[in-house]
């Protein structure tokens, strides 16, 4: 994988002041006399310095091996006495951490840190165990149980327990912050693309919802006025008077018609999130009646029950069924058929029922009518029947649970 050229630069930087920094600390311990007679020459320094720095720079790459060349750098410098001690142990502290911040491979990243961490201890033992049997003029006195010498051991094993310990916790915590930000990072973008899908879904549904209102509105009025322009047509020379009396009925659908296109034009421009009020509903079912009536379909409306209220998005679906079951009754149940519409309140739920007699149905039609009837069903959580009568002519059955009916 590729790696961001930011951090590429970062990691050579680092890299360039860990190794001009292990020349300066090594000069100085040189100068010093860190390790007296027995100090390793300058071009070992170099070379240490060389060595740091290279594994510093490739650690994003190779985060494992890095730190196990830190680590066996810094023990192969103190055996060999070179002056350095502080700018090694930075380094070290950097790949230690580095593998445990970066590796994707956690159970070798654990194992890696338990290794090293074992070895320098057992380097630590052991070289104290040297100096304690092996005790010269100049070193700590270990008279008494809780000598110089004893308590100087101790100071060395805290502080590099402290030290693996640190190291070990704060690149654990780094791959922790890590992956919680590649989380976050997910989710935010399952979110994005959930919003995306939600917002198209929106924008289907909508087209839906305002192809359904104009397939209604468009096809009553203009089936109802097809049915009175030819009834004014075929009257027009015996009765001039009945024909501008239905001539006149044409004009006034033609009014509703364009009434309701420009009020769902003005919901379609709106800013509002909410839709602007229907103008109908249930009450004006008398007038559906009534105009079916006037195109030649005879209907009678009958309401069952106590009228309750019923929220606006019921009332305006169940008239938008009653007035495409009325529609296709005049264009296929064949003259002298007649219609029934019956509103029933009940215990449970309203139901709307629109009977038809006439022709014999041999197979419902699949048109947009009847799914939009389901549609607008399904929409306020009804059910809809919808099958030829073995008599002849149609039913149409909606019933819309109480739940949907309890507030206005």
């Amino acid at each position: 994988m590729a790696l961001d050229p930011r951090l590429q630069r970062q990691d050579a930087a680092l890299a360039a002041a860990i190794g001009v920094g292990t020349v300066i600390s090594a000069g100085l311990g040189a100068v010093a006399g860190l390790y007296g007679d027995r100090q390793a020459p300058m071009w070992a320094a170099v070379a240490y310095a060389l060595v740091l720095a290279a594994a510093v720079a490739m650690r994003r790459r190779f985060p494992g091996t890095v730190a196990v060349v830190t680590a066996a750098a810094f023990f192969a410098a103190g055996t060999w006495h070179v002056p350095e001690l502080f700018v090694g142990t930075i380094a070290m502290f950097i790949g230690f951490y580095t593998v445990g911040a970066i590796s994707p491979d956690r159970r070798r990243a654990a194992w890696i840190r338990i290794g090293i961490t074992i070895g320098m201890f057992v380097w630590l033992l052991t070289a104290t165990f040297v100096q304690a049997t092996s005790p010269t003029d100049d070193t700590l006195s270990q008279a008494g149980a809780f000598s110089p010498f004893v308590a100087y051991a101790l100071l060395n094993i805290l502080i590099n327990a402290l030290y693996f310990a640190g190291a070990y916790y704060f690149g654990e915590r780094a791959w922790a912050a890590a992956a919680a930000r590649r989380t976050l990072e997910e989710r935010t973008a399952e979110l994005e693309h959930e919003r995306e899908r939600t917002a198209a879904q929106a924008v289907a549904l909508e087209r839906l919802r305002i192809a359904r209102e104009l397939h209604d509105v468009v096809a009553h009025h203009v089936s109802l006025m097809g049915v009175q322009a030819g009834a004014a047509r075929a009257v027009m020379t015996k009765d001039p008077d009945a024909a501008a009396r239905t001539l006149a009925q044409v004009e006034a659908s033609a009014r509703d018609a364009l009434g309701e296109l420009r009020r769902l034009l003005q919901t379609l421009r709106s800013d509002s999130d909410t839709d602007a009020p229907s103008t109908v509903g249930l009450a004006g079912l008398a007038d559906l009646v009534a105009q079916a009536t006037d195109a030649g379909l005879v209907a009678t409306l009958t309401v069952i029950g106590e009228p309750r209220p019923a929220p606006d998005t019921v009332q305006v679906s169940l008239y938008r069924i009653a007035q495409e079951a009325l529609t296709n009754a005049r264009r296929h149940a064949g003259p002298g058929a007649t219609a029934d519409v019956r509103l029933r309140y009940g215990a449970r739920g309203v139901e709307l029922e629109v009977t038809n007699t006439g022709r014999q149905v041999l197979r419902p039609g699949r048109g947009l009518g009847l799914v939009g009837m389901r549609e607008r069903a399904a929409a306020v959580g009804g059910l809809l029947e919808a099958r030829p009568r073995e008599q002849g002519g149609f039913l149409v059955r909606v019933s819309v649970p109480m739940r949907e009916t309890t507030d206005a």
